[in-house]
């Protein structure tokens, strides 16, 4: 047994790694793995002093980082993100897209300004946050994007029909840009998530909380940190050969 080829199955000291809402929830809990496992990290949110916090968090922690404000509707924003990360750290190796927001509203009563909020941000931000850092990916010998998804990816919707749209949607980039980037040396996959206690669940009721806990055979919320593990492998040199895939990690709620 290599034990030393082994334990760098994980290893990603030397590798720069953007997150997108990075600063709270499950976004900041990545964050802070990619650090513990030897990564320089770009944290990213629309809150320029919430991307201060976290950088200081992470560099207390241990870690080299920087937090960037970045609007991921705004692409002058996405651009701004790609140029600081190449700036301060020289290559890009990671992107992980998380940010997204869950306006709700039901079907037959949207406006236009909603629609474009949750496409633009959950939708076209990613893709083209990818899209602008391909030349950088390109030149890393271990590039990774992990796309967050949502399980409501799989699931009909009623006041979250948008939302669960726009992940449907980067599910199906996910596939396809796995299919694109496979011969430039570039991973693509998707995470998603079930019921996680972030602020995005904790804004709904208590007691539609306590039904969107219950609905997995697991009973439960996960924590944010439950999703540490699941992001890490997708960008990691253990799923070296995994592309083009959805991991889900819902707690058994949309079972395949």
């Amino acid at each position: 047994m290599d034990r030393e080829k082994w334990q760098k199955l994980f290893d990603f000291t030397g590798r720069v790694a953007i997150v997108t809402g990075g600063t709270r929830g499950i976004g900041r809990s990545i964050a802070e793995g990619f650090v513990a496992a030897g990564a320089k990290v770009v944290v990213a949110s629309r809150k320029a002093e919430a991307c201060r916090e976290t950088e200081r968090h992470l560099v207390a922690a241990g870690g080299e980082a920087l937090g960037v404000a970045a609007q991921m509707g705004d692409l002058d924003a996405v651009k701004n993100l790609v140029r600081a990360t190449v700036d301060r750290f020289g290559r890009i190796d990671v992107i992980v897209n998380n940010a997204a927001t869950a306006l709700t509203q039901p079907l037959g009563q949207f406006t236009p300004e909603a629609w474009d909020k949750v496409f633009g941000v959950d939708l076209r931000g990613p893709v083209f946050l990818v899209q602008e850092a391909l030349p950088w990916l390109e030149k890393s010998p271990n590039a990774a994007v992990v796309n967050v998804i949502s399980a409501g990816a799989f699931l009909f919707s009623t006041t979250t029909s948008m939302y669960a749209a726009s992940k449907a949607g980067l599910m199906s980039f996910t596939r396809s840009m796995g299919a694109e980037f496979a011969t430039r040396g570039i991973r693509v996959n998707a995470l998603a998530p079930g019921t996680v206690d972030t602020d995005m669940v904790r804004n709904n009721t208590p007691e539609m909380q306590e039904l969107m806990a219950k609905a997995c055979f697991m009973r439960r919320a996960a924590h944010a940190d439950e999703m540490v593990g699941p992001a890490l492998f997708l960008a990691s040199d253990a799923a070296s050969y995994v592309t083009g895939q959805v991991l889900i990690a819902d707690g058994g709620l949309t079972p395949h």
